[in-house]
């Protein structure tokens, strides 16, 4: 592939073409690509969230500020390579079109495992909704049986074609958005205090207390990048994925933050920590009795399957586009006759399913472990894209004004720096997982490569060079 990038017109041959079988007529346009991104990041998680940081405390609040800088300063880098290479595969092409072919593999490896290990975190949040109204003792066998109807519902969805999934995209990205913006402007109204508890509950220093919670709270902007992912899919990608990508990530940080602060306010912290419903106990609390906790759980059961279908078109995606350049299997690069990547969507569903059954029957905090093993393995592609911006504004960008050219690289760098402190704050567990999963895909690439038929070169090493010069 030529790296070779032309000043005018942006990368020579790098991005990947428009998905053949997407008419314009079935693209996405802006609502649509914009209801993509905030579909995918507003899941389950952030209905699950407040209880993963309340043994923090509110200083997990300071956590998701800094987190939510470090998203936009992310967001604006991707919508800035997305308008440079405007096709589908989002961080993957990012990261090949600047620094050729093992980066991009790298990226995709990594972002594809980080699709399907995030739908098995999503569908685990969604089972606590859905146990609200069925299965409220939570016995295993049963959350494993809905966790798995929650996988393959979506799977069925993406499988039928892109109609259904822009449709569902929109649906539930209304009916998600209005009970949880209600939370964070009406539910402010009725925080407490004495609910919020100590103000650093995690036995640690302030410092280690702010990444670990931040490397928990970054689950929730996983999904920002998916307009870009999927542009091939989209309407004029150049001006239509970064202003999705934008507005998007805009639109969720809003209701983050002050969705937490409401949660955090008006359930006590020791019951915030056992819960496994927030936002419905925040809900019963406002109200009092069930009703309203009821109409959240409703919501949140419907934000899940949104996002798991978004998601599911997005595990499928990425693998697409590298196989087409011949760096995954090439049975990912096909579609089916609704011009959908079946072959992907049913492989990525069949791990998020392995990987949610292993979770359940050995790991206790099932919902934490799985989110710090997504944001590891999503944190490379990001820290690649931070990267590929940085470089193409220090060698492509000279030619651009001084004030424009300094404001660019320093939210590059922000993204770059926060893709680094979300890492740190992961904890050794899940960087080892997330490290174990990334080696895995080098025999992958190996058996690419020789697909290839790229055997190598020898090397000759000057005699001089040599130890004893023969």
């Amino acid at each position: 592939m030529s790296n070779h990038i032309d000043a005018a017109t942006g990368p020579a041959s790098s991005t990947v073409p428009p998905d053949p079988g997407a008419g314009p007529a079935h693209r996405f346009g802006l609502p649509t690509a914009t209801a993509l991104v905030v579909g995918t990041v507003i899941g389950t998680g952030v209905f699950a969230l407040p209880s993963a940081l309340a043994p923090y405390g509110p200083i997990s609040l300071v956590a998701f500020i800094l987190v939510t800088i470090g998203a936009l300063a992310l967001a604006f880098a991707l919508a800035a390579l997305s308008k440079r290479v405007p096709g589908s595969g989002g961080p993957y092409v990012f990261a090949r079109d600047a620094f050729g072919d093992f980066a991009g593999f790298l990226n995709a490896w990594s972002y594809w495992i980080t699709a399907w290990a995030g739908n098995a975190a999503i569908v685990v949040a969604w089972v606590g909704y859905v146990e609200v109204f069925w299965n409220s003792g939570h016995t295993k066998a049963w959350s494993i049986v809905i966790a798995l109807a929650g996988l393959w519902i979506p799977a069925l969805v993406n499988l039928s074609g892109l109609r259904s999934i822009g449709a569902a995209q929109l649906v539930t990205t209304v009916f998600k958005f209005i009970p949880l913006l209600f939370m964070s402007t009406v539910g402010l109204l009725f925080i407490k205090a004495h609910n919020f508890g100590p103000f650093n509950g995690s036995g640690t220093g302030a410092g280690g207390a702010v990444s670990a919670a931040a490397a928990i709270a970054l689950f929730s902007y996983l999904g920002i990048e998916t307009a870009s992912v999927a542009a091939g899919r989209v309407r004029d990608p150049k001006r239509n994925v970064a202003r999705a990508t934008v507005l998007g990530t805009v639109a969720c940080a809003v209701v983050y933050i002050l969705g937490t602060v409401t949660v955090f306010g008006t359930v006590s912290n020791a019951a915030l920590q056992k819960s496994t419903a927030p936002f419905t106990d925040s809900a019963n609390a406002i109200f009092g009795g069930h009703w309203a906790g009821d109409l959240v759980a409703v919501a949140a059961i419907v934000s899940g399957i949104g996002a798991l279908v978004g998601w599911t078109l997005i595990v499928a995606e990425m693998p697409q586009a590298a196989a087409r350049d011949r760096l995954f299997p090439g049975r990912f690069a096909t579609e089916s006759r609704r011009g959908v990547p079946a072959f992907g969507i049913v492989v990525s569903t069949v791990l998020a399913s392995v990987l949610t059954v292993v979770s359940y029957t050995r790991f206790d905090k099932v919902f934490t472990t799985i989110v710090l093993l997504s944001v590891v393995t999503a944190v490379i592609p990001y820290l690649f894209s931070a990267t590929a911006q940085l470089y193409w504004l220090l060698t492509r960008g000279r030619a651009a004004n001084w004030p424009h050219l300094l404001r660019d690289v320093a939210v590059s760098v922000i993204a770059l720096a926060f893709s680094f402190w979300s890492l740190s704050g992961s904890g050794y567990q899940a960087v080892y997982y997330g490290a174990f999963c990334l080696f895995l895909g080098l025999p992958v690439y190996v058996w690419m490569k020789i697909g290839r038929g790229e055997y190598g070169e020898s090397v000759v090493i000057p005699a001089e060079l040599t130890v004893d010069g023969s």
